[in-house]
């Protein structure tokens, strides 16, 4: 008997509502759309505020109801890992792990129909050794780690310098790779912001 992938989609979502299939429902429901070009969540954009005394490009504080628009985690949840980006209209999206800022900049409109890189004014990813926020184009990433990100897979931590790359590096391997290498038809799209 043939099934449909809606069919089984449908039966995936009550099964896990009614709890029968554990953690590993959301995912296989996530990888069957993800395998039909599907995306099944939208992530709504944290608007710009004024009052907060910040200029339109820094830097956000982390909300804790934010949700990452590639894979609909809650960033909040493991803030060390967190990146940002700001478009010019002053909507900010918050992602669970530079892996995940990457991934959305490669298609933008996949996870927010309408949006576009090069409207893109500043990103941001958290620095592994001191939690700042970093220019998402300034930052070293080590790329290959033993340290599993916030979804349990590998992931892309981010360092204010390159010293601090190779400590990493020499704890829990990988190789250093700059925002240039990682995400090549980025690189030019808005400048790098100073560090906040």
């Amino acid at each position: 008997m043939a099934i449909s992938r809606r069919s089984l989609l449908t039966w995936l979502g009550s099964a896990a509502s009614a709890g029968l299939l554990g953690s590993a429902a959301p995912r296989a429901e996530h990888e069957a759309h993800a395998g039909m070009g599907e995306v099944c969540f939208q992530a709504p954009p944290t608007p710009y505020d004024p009052a907060s005394g910040l200029g339109p490009a820094a830097a956000r504080a982390l909300p804790e109801r934010a949700r990452c628009p590639v894979c609909g985690m809650f960033p909040a949840r493991a803030p060390a890992w967190a990146a940002q980006l700001i478009y010019a209209d002053g909507d900010a999206y918050f992602f669970d792990s530079p892996d995940s800022l990457l991934r959305y900049l490669q298609a933008p409109a996949r996870y927010t129909p309408g949006r576009q890189a090069g409207e893109v004014l500043a990103a941001y990813v958290r620095d592994m050794a001191s939690g700042a926020w970093l220019a998402a184009q300034a930052a070293i990433y080590v790329q290959g780690s033993a340290l599993l990100g916030p979804m349990r897979t590998p992931n892309l931590p981010a360092f204010a310098d390159a010293a601090a790359a190779r400590r990493f590096i020499a704890e829990r391997r990988g190789e250093m790779q700059t925002w240039a290498r990682l995400c090549p038809q980025q690189s030019g799209i808005w400048r790098p912001q100073a560090r906040t």
